[in-house]
């Protein structure tokens, strides 16, 4: 039976990676807001660990484990992963400019790196935390339909396609920025696919819509606090995104937030990718949804 239903695995109170999650968020969000003068930069890490601890324990309400109780090792993994995952948009970002920090220019080239660093290392424990206390309900089980390709599926054949849209981005950003969010997943996923790790869209193809899912509401959920959050920041981020720079829900325009949907699953297939070749895959560690 699965860890959805079975009520035995359920735990009745919040663990102490929660409550610690909370006292982190209690302490660093207001700093983060009224604290005069440069704060973020320190404040944006702990904030954030308390986000992913906070969700983290709601998933062990849940499900009786989570990802820190199942790997604590693989956990803080996660966090050595998201720095340079970031650090890759953040390169991509140069050919775009959808992005500024404002209060950059405090800091030299060492000191950004190194703070910038230690605040994108929060990024995919957030996410892929989120996605997994997203799974744990019930309403999540109708996108699997256990329905198998009528046809074999090449989905490698998906990869000129995100070859074609990164090309596209470099060569045009103005006008084809939004293939930032989707062409990497396009290349990599088909290429997990082939090397044997988990693939969304091969899990698409049979029918299981459900880690695609939990994965963009997951993301979603976060990209709200993530604005919300930044709003009374400083240092800060700043939007500049062609055509569509309007109805703006905190400083990001609100059609931006359709990125986060292919980000989440960008994040996902780079995490499969890297932890695949380097041998630390395990699938028993990720569980964002139920098998």
């Amino acid at each position: 039976m699965g860890l959805i239903t079975e009520a035995s695995n359920r735990k009745s109170t919040l663990p102490v990676q929660g409550w610690i999650g909370i006292i982190l968020i209690l302490v660093s969000w207001p700093l983060n807001w009224f604290l005069p003068g440069l704060r973020t930069h320190i404040l944006f890490f702990p904030l954030w660990l308390g986000y992913g601890l906070v969700v983290d324990g709601l998933v062990f309400i849940r499900k009786g484990h989570s990802l820190l109780s199942r790997d604590p090792a693989r956990y803080i993994m996660l966090f050595l992963l998201s720095a340079p995952v970031w650090w890759l948009f953040e390169l991509l970002n140069l050919r775009t400019q959808n992005w500024f920090y404002v209060g950059r220019e405090w800091f030299s080239d060492v000191q950004y790196a190194v703070l910038a660093s230690l605040s994108f290392s929060t990024v995919i424990p957030a996410v892929f935390g989120t996605a997994e206390w997203i799974g744990t309900f019930d309403w999540v089980r109708k996108f699997q339909k256990n329905e198998k390709a009528e046809k074999p599926v090449n989905i490698t054949l998906y990869i000129p396609s995100g070859v074609l849209l990164l090309i596209l981005l470099l060569l045009w950003p103005k006008y084809f920025f939004a293939f930032l969010w989707i062409s990497l997943f396009l290349i990599i996923d088909p290429l997990n696919n082939r090397l044997g790790f988990r693939s969304l869209i091969a899990g698409a193809h049979r029918g299981d819509w459900r880690p695609v899912i939990v994965l963009a509401v997951g993301c979603l959920l976060c990209g709200f606090f993530w604005e919300m959050w930044n709003i009374y920041a400083f240092p800060k981020w700043i939007y500049h995104v062609p055509f569509v720079g309007v109805w703006h829900v905190f400083e990001m325009p609100l059609p931006g937030y359709l990125g986060y949907i292919p980000f989440a699953l960008e994040l996902y297939a780079l995490y499969h990718l890297v932890f695949g070749i380097s041998g630390l895959l395990d699938n028993r560690f990720l569980q964002i949804i139920e098998k």
